[in-house]
């Protein structure tokens, strides 16, 4: 739809996010939603440019979360358009600043799996951020009011974006389709912080549901999120 557009993940040993971006076209002022998986940079790219979208266009990068699989080709893609800003909820900016890369790799054996498969250095997710999100702000960017969501529990900082007119959620990894979540086993991930976001997402009205792998949905059942929450209750009490 105009305003919304969707980059499907293309996943290989290691799952690659779907990428979005977000904004009317005429405002030349749109935002990249989670570059995704790394090696990933260069397809990303060519699809946006396959829909008629000018890289120029794009003026920033917003992280629901800072995973590898969704962080993983950001410097592909600023390379590509520089001049880009950095978007990240506080609580994973401020580590990623001081050098702090648990937040990317989620735990040691998938780091060291990571930098032996991907030839990734330690330190090269130190970098700056030029805006930190905190949740409750509404972004007015491409012409659109986006909602900014603080839902821990899949990382500490996981974000949600959500645009009211269309009923229009992007969770990240937080909820899929099918009634599945995010794992909750990584570091600064939390169980009992999952259970508050998967509830605090269904007290919003959804219709479209964009979450960061798998199928996205377009005609959501209305107590889709509540369900989910409902059935994964068990695991996360």
């Amino acid at each position: 739809m105009e305003g919304v557009y969707f980059i499907p993940g293309q996943d290989e040993m290691i799952p690659d996010s779907h990428t979005y971006v977000v904004g009317n076209p005429s405002s030349k002022d749109l935002s990249l939603i989670d570059p995704g998986l790394t090696g990933k940079g260069s397809y990303k790219i060519e699809t946006i440019k396959e829909m008629g979208i000018a890289l120029t266009d794009i003026k920033r990068v917003i992280m629901t979360h800072t995973h590898f699989d969704h962080i993983g080709c950001l410097f592909e893609i600023k390379k590509k358009i520089p001049g880009t800003e950095l978007w990240i909820h506080m609580l994973e900016a401020d580590p990623l600043e001081k050098g702090d890369e648990r937040t990317v790799y989620g735990m040691e054996m998938f780091q060291q799996m990571c930098q032996m498969q991907y030839h990734m250095k330690p330190g090269a997710f130190t970098l700056r951020v030029d805006r930190k999100l905190q949740g409750g702000e509404t972004l007015k960017i491409g012409g659109m009011d986006w909602e900014v969501i603080h839902i821990p529990g899949h990382s500490r900082g996981s974000i949600a974006l959500y645009y009211k007119p269309k009923k229009i959620l992007i969770p990240g990894d937080v909820i899929y389709a099918d009634y599945a979540i995010g794992r909750f086993d990584l570091h600064g991930a939390n169980a009992g912080d999952l259970k508050k976001s998967l509830m605090t997402l269904a007290k919003q009205k959804v219709e479209i549901l964009l979450p960061g792998h798998n199928r996205i949905v377009t005609e959501l059942q209305p107590d889709y999120i509540l369900q989910t929450a409902k059935q994964w209750d068990p695991y996360l009490s």
